[in-house]
């Protein structure tokens, strides 16, 4: 499991040993790993566009730049996952509730079973759209989305998306017979709250089978 919290100021990157030592690890049948980048709020020059992305998330200790993950995108591009992690997006709650709305689930894409007795994630303020940076395939599935909140203005809803990605799962190819998911930090704590359905995806993720 490898949580993206690192600041991008900070310049880490992944060290070729660690590198090499997680793709021979991913050799091994029974495998998986865990990415799990953070969001990427304000990574434009544009101050305009920093205070709408600030006033949708409206978490005021979140700042209107605050950039995660160079660390986890750096292991990322060494192993080919052609995902970016994207935004901090309000997801939408519940009309007159301060439940999560649902997951939009694709079942018939998860061979894993990763979202058995799956319904919702955590509500957080500030989530990651985990873009696909090639077409979707066989290699790579999106299993859930989550709607983000109609409300609150944003860049990402502007442009037409109603929707995040937000659980990805890719598959064993190649040399690699492990699987690798992505899914945010933010679903491993229960600082945001915890759910049956939360522990469920614990659950499933400690037991998947590809």
């Amino acid at each position: 499991m490898v949580f993206g919290l690192d600041h991008t100021l900070s310049e880490q990157k992944a060290a070729p040993e660690e590198i090499a030592a997680i793709k021979e690890w991913l050799r091994r049948e029974g495998t998986c790993l865990l990415l799990a980048p953070h969001h990427d709020v304000g990574f434009t020059d544009d101050f305009g566009q920093r205070q709408v992305e600030y006033q949708h998330h409206g978490d005021p200790l979140v700042p209107r730049q605050q950039r995660f993950g160079q660390y986890t995108r750096s292991l990322m591009k060494a192993l080919d996952v052609p995902v970016h992690n994207k935004w901090g997006l309000r997801p939408a709650i519940v009309d007159g509730a301060e439940e999560i709305v649902p997951l939009t689930a694709f079942r018939e894409l998860d061979a894993p079973r990763l979202l058995d007795d799956v319904t919702t994630f955590n509500f957080h303020p500030h989530l990651p759209h985990y873009e696909l940076t090639v077409p979707e395939g066989n290699d790579l599935h999106v299993l859930g989305r989550q709607r983000v909140d109609p409300n609150r203005p944003h860049p990402f809803t502007e442009a037409g998306n109603t929707e995040f990605n937000a659980l990805i799962w890719m598959p064993p190819t190649g040399a690699r017979a492990g699987d690798i998911v992505l899914v945010d930090s933010t679903n491993f704590t229960t600082l945001f709250g915890g759910t049956d359905s939360l522990q469920n995806l614990w659950r499933n993720l400690a037991t998947m089978r590809s």
